[in-house]
């Protein structure tokens, strides 16, 4: 049982651009020396909430700076970039982290990027994700010459090949015979997460939803390594869900009740992002049974997404969530801004030191 981090990162555009990446930059930090397992940053080009447009550039600035957690993106937008870019820049940070890197992938889905970069099928960025997946890992199994004629992209490298000078040969990752590729899976019943089974790729259910959803994620995903002959793994299933650990239950309410804090943005930007149509609201709604989408407030969406209290109420969460969706392998607790720097390390601390031993005690009983 994995403890990791996903890290969006998601800031109020109020704040300093460099202040926020020094933060996240030392939330990473802190989580290698604490212990954490695997951590993953975004993607966007068109956003000053989530300023991170190149993940690896960010990523590379951690690689002397921890010495032990895996470092992910989550994700490369493929579908944004040329995929023979992604194959050379990714081989080169997978040789610079020492084999640490996880690569994870997606077809984009952030409305400003969508329209910069004119892709605004929905129909054809899962194609163009998987086409180029497709050239990317024939680019690491090969030596030139390199052929493509896909749909989206066409790739020719013939005749600019100097085998002696190694001239004309994309870069190879360290790990053979490539990176740990993942997927986020975020609509219900994704069916990404087949996709994900059936390529034996790391699939990682977003915290973006209620947790309602997170066994329809599980069930592609079997349905997809069923399909391929293999048995599914729980280990592999990355369950992305926020957490927030305070020193006692009472701490926890008096920051969740402030509807001025990081957290409210944070729930803020997703409800209005998904009610214009990006997603159904209803994805965040915890009780569809009881109040429409229309009376969903910011403060019960925090209440019914959040996992949060002192470390005996989270832990018995943690538990819970385990109970209804089944085992799984990593648990990455969402980063978010640290409006309040103190309470936040402290969560990050209190998770790793006094919550997860615990709950990997009651995982290996269980």
């Amino acid at each position: 049982m994995k403890l990791g981090m996903f890290m969006m990162p998601f800031h109020h555009p109020d704040r300093d651009y460099g202040t926020v990446l020094r933060e996240d930059q030392e939330a990473i930090i802190l989580a290698d020396r604490l212990g954490y397992d695997e951590v993953y940053v975004g993607e966007h080009s068109t956003s000053w909430s989530e300023r991170i447009s190149s993940p690896l550039m960010f990523l590379s600035t951690l690689v002397d700076r921890t010495s032990r957690i895996r470092l992910g993106t989550g994700v490369i937008n493929l579908p944004q970039t040329h995929p023979a870019i992604v194959a050379a820049q990714a081989a080169m940070f997978d040789h610079l982290s020492g084999g640490r890197f996880i690569m994870g992938v997606g077809p984009g889905g952030l409305v400003s990027d969508l329209e910069m970069f004119a892709l605004g099928d929905p129909q054809a960025r899962p194609r163009m994700t998987q086409e180029a997946i497709d050239i990317i890992l024939k680019l690491w199994s090969r030596d030139p010459p390199y052929e493509h004629d896909g749909e989206f992209w066409k790739i020719g490298l013939r005749n600019g090949v100097w085998p002696e000078f190694g001239v004309g040969k994309v870069p190879r990752p360290l790990q053979a015979p490539h990176p740990p590729i993942a997927l986020t899976l975020v609509t219900p019943d994704s069916s990404t997460g087949a996709v994900a089974g059936r390529r034996g790729f790391i699939p990682i259910s977003g915290n973006f939803f209620n947790e309602r959803f997170l066994r329809g994620h599980w069930n592609k995903y079997a349905e997809g390594c069923d399909e391929a002959g293999r048995a599914a793994d729980p280990a592999a299933w990355r369950v992305a869900r926020c957490v927030l650990v305070a020193r006692s239950d009472a701490e926890a309410e008096d920051y969740m009740s402030d509807p001025g804090n990081g957290m409210s943005y944070y729930y803020s930007f997703f409800r209005h992002s998904m009610a214009q149509g990006r997603a159904a609201l209803f994805m965040l709604n915890p009780n569809p049974d009881r109040s429409t989408d229309a009376a969903l407030t910011v403060d019960a969406i925090k209440r019914g997404q959040v996992i949060y209290g002192g470390p005996k109420r989270v832990l018995e969460q943690l538990v819970a969530l385990r109970g209804r969706i089944g085992p799984f392998g990593a648990l990455l607790a969402t980063g978010h801004d640290w409006d309040d720097g103190p309470l936040w390390r402290r969560s990050m601390e209190l998770l790793a030191t006094e919550v997860w031993p615990a709950f990997q005690r009651h995982c290996a009983t269980v």
